[in-house]
């Protein structure tokens, strides 16, 4: 089994908020977030009461006594291990993986999947396979099945591929959030990024009085739930706001008052509220497993 990310000690498992470094790329002139040098800014994320940054500078990231998270991209064989090594050397906790491009064969998806993980337990090294566009789970049947036949696997939950990629609220809401149950039970570590049913990356305001933003409170909520359910002292689960820049069509364009296209939220602002909805949901998670024991 893939392991969970542990601090070493005998703390009562626990949610790490964090940050990815694409969050805070290429923020808008208008943002509160910070534009300075590297260091400059990894001092305004620990400022900021994060915890860790994935894809952060290593060194910076020990400096500012904040954990480090890295990711990659596996598309053949022979690939993770030489990607796992270069991360865990340089200090990663763990990595987040992207697999294949969603066009491989079961046969060839499942020794991509049984090289991870038998990477992961050699390595001792925990290696998160990503829910995402173009890539083996693309599709919730798909990944559903993936688990019957690796049920150790774990998952980094990107949720709003599925959610606006599979239009998740035509057919019922309610019916595949309980068909994912066993993806969500698996998930330890996340990339948040909330989408409405057409878009895959909205401003939420204040994330009140939103129907689609209640939804990724549920995604949050459940993998919370699994990862409680077995975790041990010193297991944590990283959460990572994941608001990605316009020039790569996530964040929307829209006109100012000038009639200039800008981004439509202050992406650094946005991070703020989906961690403060991460801590709701996580306490949320704590009660239902205490109370269900």
């Amino acid at each position: 089994m893939i392991k969970n990310t542990n601090d070493g000690t005998n703390k009562k498992p626990y949610l790490r908020t964090d940050i990815n470094s694409g969050n805070y790329n290429l923020l808008p002139e208008f943002s509160t977030g910070p534009k300075g040098s590297e260091e400059e800014i990894h001092q305004a994320v620990k400022n900021a009461g994060y915890m860790g940054i994935q894809g952060g500078n290593p060194t910076l990231c020990k400096k500012y006594g904040l954990g480090y998270t890295g990711g990659g991209r596996v598309n053949n064989l022979g690939e993770i291990e030489s990607i796992a090594k270069k991360n865990q050397d340089q200090g990663a906790e763990c990595i987040t993986l992207h697999v294949g491009w969603g066009m491989e064969s079961d046969q060839f998806i499942d020794a991509l999947v049984g090289e991870i993980i038998n990477t992961s337990e050699k390595m001792n090294f925990p290696i998160y396979i990503e829910t995402h566009r173009a890539t083996i789970t693309q599709d919730i049947w798909r990944t559903v099945e993936l688990v019957k036949r690796f049920p150790e696997i774990r998952f980094n939950g990107d949720f709003s591929h599925w959610y606006t990629g599979l239009e998740m609220v035509y057919g019922g809401f309610e019916k595949k959030l309980e068909f994912i149950q066993p993806v969500l039970e698996r998930v330890r570590f996340i990339h948040a990024r909330i989408g409405n049913p057409g878009c895959m990356q909205v401003d939420i305001g204040d994330g009140k009085d939103r129907p689609y933003v209640e939804h990724f409170k549920a995604f949050w909520t459940k993998s919370f739930e699994g990862f409680l359910k077995t975790a041990q002292p010193g297991d944590y689960i990283c959460f990572n706001p994941e608001l990605l820049q316009s020039n790569i069509y996530y964040a929307r364009l829209i006109k100012n008052e000038k009639g200039q296209l800008v981004e439509e939220g202050d992406r650094w602002e946005q991070a703020k509220i989906y961690t403060s909805i991460a801590k709701e949901c996580f306490q949320k998670a704590q009660e239902s497993v205490a109370l269900n024991k």
